[in-house]
């Protein structure tokens, strides 16, 4: 085993388990850190897979935006540490998610998985590899060129519900 092959399992170890414990733990607090651990860990994955930009992307909005965002509702919600209170719909939940599980792994053990080299030819897979290298950088290109008034309200947006989250928890201290 090499060592890429424990850093993929270690990585993959560590975003199911934080998965997991965001599902099991009480405290949603703690549950929307342990998010945040899952994603971290999967944009490792991807960083193992060459797909830096995705990694970044991954980082930044789910870690950075939304990891955030859960973080500052948990401290705005009374009450957090106690939790949800159990209700009659877990077994439905419980049911429905398992059957959710059945067909998806009927569908992984059902599927031909051939690669993508045997159905495409050389040129037309060439072409899907230029599309793809270029994508990044056209995309970084629309975003500070085209589409940079739109990105900067986006951001000028989510600063001032974070500062108007600020203000509603310093009002609620004595």
């Amino acid at each position: 085993m090499t060592a890429q092959d424990i850093l993929f399992w270690a990585l993959a170890g560590a975003s199911v388990g934080s998965a997991v414990a965001v599902v099991t733990m009480k405290s949603i607090f703690r549950a929307a850190v342990m998010l945040a651990f899952s994603f971290l860990a999967v944009a490792g994955l991807f960083v193992l897979l060459n797909a830096d930009f995705l990694a970044v992307v991954q980082v930044l909005i789910y870690v950075g935006a939304v990891s955030v965002l859960l973080v500052f509702a948990s401290l705005l919600t009374r009450d957090a540490e106690t939790g949800n209170t159990a209700n009659r719909l877990r077994l439905p939940a419980l049911l429905g998610s398992a059957l959710l599980l059945a067909f998806l792994a009927t569908v992984v053990l059902q599927t031909n998985w051939s690669l993508m080299e045997d159905t495409l030819s050389a040129e037309s897979l060439a072409r899907v590899q230029e599309v793809l290298s270029a994508t990044p950088q056209w995309l970084a290109g629309l975003l500070l060129s085209e589409w940079v008034l739109p990105f900067e309200v986006a951001s000028v947006l989510l600063l001032a519900a974070i500062v108007g989250a600020l203000v509603l928890v310093r009002e609620r201290q004595p």
